[in-house]
């Protein structure tokens, strides 16, 4: 799990990065809370869905927005953290030519961004969306949704509402071509406290199946 140091467009951007040791293997990079809020590439969720895309064969990155930890710059409300996935995700592929599939997985604000990358990235062919913020930030961007993911939320967040998410889900899942998987974790909180083996299970059972998918149209 060597740390990397990443060209960002405010300076260094510090990262995790872990290399698959599967030929063409899938990638994918993990977006990490607010950083206004204490959110880190070390957050235990964040943590979570890095081992996670591991255990399934994907080279894997976690990296610090800018002004967390040994990021540069400073907090730019979202604009400069697009930017900043935006290069994480240029670094990843510079390693992984011949990569069979792109993901990004994000949680509570990287969820956030992470769907705005995906608009912009049309070789991002999977998400996994945890906690979206759909009270607090504008998702209405997601007009059409270019790929299928999955979307978790805990039933007793605190800070993003269950109906907010729901109505975000339905919004998604009324488009054409699109298969959104919501899962809700039962007694979970927005930050999944005691629920982390839950989390695990839906993420790798959902891996499961979308790696198989996504191996089958590179194959067609």
């Amino acid at each position: 799990m060597p740390d990397v140091i990443i060209n960002g467009p405010e300076g260094r951007l510090e990262g995790r990065y872990q290399h698959s040791r599967v030929p063409n293997a899938p990638i994918a990079v993990m977006l990490h809370p607010h950083p206004q809020y204490g959110g880190t590439m070390n957050n235990k969720v964040v943590y979570a869905l890095y081992h996670g895309f591991a255990r399934h064969g994907f080279s894997v990155l976690r990296f610090n927005f800018r002004g967390v930890g040994r990021s540069q710059g400073g907090y730019d409300r979202g604009e400069g953290e697009l930017s900043d996935a935006a290069s994480a995700l240029d670094w990843l592929q510079s390693f992984n030519h011949s990569a069979s599939a792109c993901w990004i997985a994000g949680f509570s604000f990287g969820a956030w961004i992470g769907m705005q990358l995906l608009m912009r990235r049309p070789e991002i062919s999977g998400f996994v969306s945890l906690a979206p913020p759909a009270n607090a930030f504008d998702f209405t961007f997601l007009a059409p949704c270019p790929s299928s993911g999955l979307i978790v939320h805990g039933d007793q967040d605190e800070i993003v509402p269950a109906p907010s998410v729901s109505k975000l889900v339905d919004k998604l899942r009324s488009q054409r071509n699109l298969e959104i998987e919501y899962q809700t974790i039962a007694g979970a909180n927005h930050f999944f406290h005691d629920r982390m083996d839950e989390l695990d299970k839906v993420l790798d059972d959902y891996l499961t199946k979308a790696v198989v998918t996504d191996t089958e149209a590179v194959a067609r």
